[in-house]
């Protein structure tokens, strides 16, 4: 009886053994990642609401900012035209937050990227699988340089615009100077700093552009900044896939600061009360890499 029980001690050791070598040499599997950069160009074409070519209207100038960074605040893929905004597979919903009353983009939690800079990482296995021809951007927040004219030089300052639909703001640096808000701000907020002049004020509601070509079957709500972009390729995730998936999104900053003009002269100034009137994008064009 001794014996017949080693003798299985000795096998059981030896399952043990072998199975614990299999786990061993068992390879692990890189993790695979959906990657979303931001990317700003100022010669991309520049839309209207409605995703159209868009001139500047009459009594108005542009020009375009250089961005050194931006906040999105929801991030969505969509099937096709007739996928309704939610409906899709939403990959990023950034922090929201009831601080200042009602329901609002909580600016102090928001994360940014820079041109060319990733904005998100997740793995992709969160992702739902299949086949995407849309991708949906709610903007939050954009932080550019513009130039302007005061007391007759050219200067650049610093503008920050706040274009989500609703955003609680505590508040933030821009340049060194500082804004304390402590309340909630509606779409197109704006603050501006030059060499040590600061003004901040309000866009009138629904002055935004928010390009969206699928207007007709998904509208947007009013004042929600969602962009709509189309892939050139519509592309598929099967839950096979072995390397990263990159997405960039490029947005069009062509002539996207807008301003209401005094002195007729396509400079901006807001000395003799030129003030913005849109700082929306003027577009979005998403692309594959992996």
């Amino acid at each position: 009886m001794k014996k017949y029980i080693g003798v299985l001690a000795i096998v059981g050791m030896l399952f043990l053994s072998c199975k614990s070598d299999e786990d061993c040499c068992t390879p692990n599997l890189p993790e695979v990642n959906l990657i979303i950069k931001f990317k700003f160009d100022p010669t991309q074409e520049r839309l209207n609401n409605l995703g159209e070519p868009a001139t500047i209207p009459v009594g108005n100038a542009a020009q375009s900012p250089i961005f050194s960074r931006m906040s999105a605040n929801y991030i969505e893929f969509a099937s096709s035209a007739n996928t309704l905004l939610g409906n899709g597979e939403i990959i990023y919903n950034g922090p929201e937050t009831t601080q200042g009353g009602a329901l609002a983009i909580d600016f102090q939690a928001a994360q940014f990227a820079g041109n060319e800079e990733v904005f998100l990482t997740i793995p992709l296995e969160e992702v739902a699988q299949g086949t995407y021809n849309w991708v949906r951007v709610s903007l939050a927040y954009q932080e550019g340089s513009i130039n302007l004219l005061r007391n007759g030089n050219d200067i650049t300052g610093t503008l920050a615009s706040f274009v989500g639909y609703n955003t609680y703001i505590t508040g933030f640096d821009v340049n060194g100077s500082l804004f304390n808000i402590n309340e909630n701000k509606a779409q197109g907020f704006w603050a501006f700093e030059a060499l040590g002049f600061t003004t901040q004020g309000q866009a009138p509601a629904g002055a935004t552009t928010v390009p969206n070509p699928l207007f007709n079957t998904s509208p947007i709500p009013q004042g929600s900044c969602v962009v709509t972009g189309q892939f050139a390729n519509a592309f598929t995730i099967t839950g096979n896939e072995t390397e990263d998936i990159e997405v960039t999104l490029s947005f069009s900053v062509n002539n996207s600061f807008e301003w209401t003009e005094i002195n007729a002269d396509g400079k901006y100034e807001p000395a003799i009360g030129e003030l913005p009137i849109d700082m929306g994008l003027r577009g979005l064009i998403p692309s594959i890499s992996n």
